[in-house]
């Protein structure tokens, strides 16, 4: 498993490490009933707390991503179809605002924007 982890990041360790895992399950890169790292091996690997692995592994479990078993280890769990969907959707309109933000920075109206996205639509 490929993670990269910025400690001159804003966003938490933790909080990487839960988005980088999230994604790979979304994409498909990390399939149902694939074992993560032990915490104790993905701790070591990253070079980061324990703590702050099992943070991330319970965060995944709360969101339901993945499943601990005591003694066997953490799974991931068959993806579900609509929390792929929303997961993809959550994605669009996040680059949907962005684009609208710097649309209004460069003093663009509504009209404009939605003309553009028209145009790219094919409409």
């Amino acid at each position: 498993m490929h993670i990269i982890l910025n400690s001159q990041s804003m966003i938490p360790i933790y909080e990487q490490l839960v988005d980088q895992i999230r994604k790979m399950i979304l994409e498909g890169s990390l399939p149902p009933d694939t074992p993560l790292p032990s915490v104790r091996t993905m701790a070591s690997d990253l070079k980061i707390s324990a703590l702050t692995v099992k943070k991330s592994y319970d965060r995944l479990e709360e969101e339901g991503y993945v499943a601990t078993v005591h003694g066997k280890g953490t799974y991931v769990k068959g993806a579900n179809p609509e929390l792929l969907m929303e997961e993809r959707r959550k994605e669009v309109e996040n680059l949907f605002e962005k684009a609208i933000e710097k649309a209004e920075i460069s003093g663009m109206s509504k009209e404009e924007i939605l003309s553009i996205i028209d145009i790219l639509l094919g409409e």
